[in-house]
Order: C-alpha cells, then sequence, then structure tokens
C-alpha cells in the first residue's frame, strides 16, 4: 500500500477517535449538568462549538498523516 494512503486511512481512524471521545466527553459533562439541575440533558451552544471545533480540526488531520507519511517514506 502507498505511504501516503496508509498515513491517510491511519489519520482517519485517529479522527474518528477523536470525535467520538470528544462526543462521549461533552455528552457527559451535559448529563451530568442536567443532574446538578434537576432538567433534561440538553446541548448548549458552547458544546456544540466544542463538537464543532474538534470535527473542523479531524478534517485536517487524514492529510496531514498522508503527507507525513509520504514525507517519510
Amino acid at each position: 500500500m502507498h505511504p501516503a494512503m496508509q498515513g491517510f486511512l491511519i489519520g482517519l481512524a485517529v479522527s474518528a477517535f477523536l470525535i467520538v471521545f470528544e462526543y462521549i466527553m461533552v455528552k457527559k459533562a451535559v448529563q451530568e449538568r442536567a443532574t446538578l439541575k434537576h432538567q433534561k440533558p440538553q446541548f448548549e451552544a458552547t458544546d456544540k462549538n466544542r463538537i464543532r471545533a474538534v470535527v473542523n480540526f479531524c478534517l485536517f488531520v487524514p492529510p496531514a498523516f498522508a503527507l507525513g507519511f509520504w514525507l517519510v517514506d
């Protein structure tokens, strides 16, 4: 397999892991906040922005890994 393709796939896996991990952590924080306030769990704007920031960052991870793997090879 071409090194750039291998790097891209590894970067894609890392990106997916980061997105899922961040979503789980934000969801946990929302649950805790809702428990303290005795309300229904609801994502606030800051929670959505936090997830969106990670997703935007993760758009650049696979190409960066592909470039890095290609340069190292």
